[in-house]
């Protein structure tokens, strides 16, 4: 975890640094990355709702880079738009409030036509947010929070990064913390698992090799509404999910595997193993929840005294949009709405403080190629799927939304925090380096 250089009363300072480093993803090799801070991935920061954070970023590259908070409600300025990069040798200041609820983040480079290579070699890292309905729920801290960064990668024989665009059926490789399908051991204890798909391409659908179910308290944005007891989490490239593991009730020795039940070869189905030691004390009171390894109550929620509202309200509608993702066999490109990127236009003036509802269609099927569809600044809801509501637990909040071929989707967004251009984009990062983007700029009301 990256610790300030300073602090004042209300802002903690950090400085980074991005260049190419060396990072032993094998044993015994060095492998060249792109690393924030030398780290593969990147540090943790941890951050805290009402401390702003700010942190100077210096380019130590031979190509420019750009760095997003993906997931935060940030100006502008400090969103890390693709047509801002820092050149190299030079540096930026990023600034970030933090005024939002507690979630898993993550940060990423952003550079236009680069983002796609760049993310993949190595830039991207945790950004943790927490605030005091966080703190006081009675969930695992300290060495039993983990974020897990899930990747896809290919490896030539001399233990190198292969990057082709677009190659997702030749990526043989799971990383999970920079580290090859590795093993972790853990106690006999419950664990908050913090799952960030930082993957340009793969596809994850968990599932807990000895049967045990997830609770899952969180999504994109922070805490669900309703807590959901699930026996497979699906997480495609950006989403998050964080979830509660119970481990307390399997013997010392036990060895459980985190699995891909999607997987595209037998090699990537089991991706980090859980080996069970001893026990721990805790600080904290040990959450029981019903149905959760019994039977099912009508809600977890009622297991988890102080859980907080997320259920937010409905505003009128300002207008509804269409955007349709689909691919070109012409060009190669990603298209919105038969567009590729253009710096220089906007797709969609929104004034601030207004809802929207935009009907996001996937129209792949002919070629069976699947999108995401993340926006920047805001946390959405997605009210429905092919005319079906969504469930619980990929409603709301949510930043990104799947899209499988011939998808329509239907989101509900208000922009009621900052002005100004940001993106909005496929998180399949391989299609937005090829054109799969656009851009909306939130306007001052009348």
């Amino acid at each position: 975890m990256l610790k300030p250089t300073r602090r004042t009363g209300d802002t903690d300072f950090y400085d980074m640094r991005i260049a190419e480093s060396e990072h032993e993803i094998l044993p015994g090799i060095r492998t060249r990355a792109l690393t924030f801070n030398g780290g593969f991935p990147g540090p943790t920061l941890r951050a805290h709702r009402g401390r702003a954070v700010v942190i100077r970023q210096v380019n130590d590259m031979a190509s420019p880079a750009t760095v997003h908070l993906h997931g935060a409600n940030v100006p502008a300025s400090s969103d890390g738009h693709p047509m801002d990069p820092i050149a190299p040798g030079q540096s930026r200041v990023y600034r970030y409030p933090n005024d939002q609820p507690a979630a898993t983040l993550w940060y990423h480079d952003h550079t236009h036509h680069l983002e796609g290579e760049q993310v993949y070699r190595g830039l991207s890292g945790a950004y943790l947010l927490s605030d005091p309905v966080d703190a006081l729920l009675p969930f695992p801290s300290g060495e039993f929070d983990v974020p897990l960064l899930l990747r896809d990668a290919k490896l030539n024989g001399d233990g190198q990064l292969v990057f082709v665009n677009d190659d997702f059926m030749n990526r043989p490789t799971i990383l999970v913390n920079g580290r090859p399908q590795p093993y972790f051991e853990v106690k006999r204890r419950l664990y908050r698992l913090r799952l960030i798909n930082v993957s340009n391409l793969e596809v994850f659908k968990f599932q807990l090799s000895n049967g045990a179910r997830f609770l899952q308290i969180a999504s994109d944005g922070g805490f669900l509404r309703v807590p959901a007891v699930r026996q497979e989490i699906d997480l495609w490239p950006a989403e998050r999910a964080e979830v509660l593991v119970d481990f307390r009730s399997v013997p010392a020795g036990t060895a459980i595997a985190l699995q891909n039940v999607v997987a595209l070869s037998e090699n990537k189905r089991d991706i980090l193993q859980f080996r069970i030691g001893g026990g721990a004390s805790s600080s904290k009171p040990e959450l029981a929840i019903p149905g959760w390894t019994g039977v099912r109550p009508p809600s977890a929620q009622a297991g988890i005294p102080g859980w907080p509202t997320r259920n937010p309200p409905r505003e009128r509608v300002a207008r509804r949009r269409r955007f349709v993702l689909r691919f070109d066999p012409a060009t190669g490109e990603f298209l919105i709405n038969d567009q590729g990127f253009d710096p220089n236009r906007v797709d969609a003036r929104i004034d601030h403080g207004a809802t929207e509802i935009w009907e996001i269609v996937n129209g792949d099927a002919a070629f069976g190629i699947t999108h995401t569809m993340h926006l920047h600044l805001v946390q959405f809801r997605v009210l429905d799927r092919n005319g079906k509501p969504e469930p619980g637990h990929d409603a709301y909040p949510k930043d990104t939304v799947r899209l499988n071929p011939g998808d329509v989707v239907r989101i509900e967004a208000t922009l009621d925090t900052h002005t100004g251009r940001y993106p909005f984009h496929c998180h399949f990062l391989d299609h937005a380096t090829h054109s799969m983007m656009g851009q909306f700029e939130v306007v001052p009301r009348g």
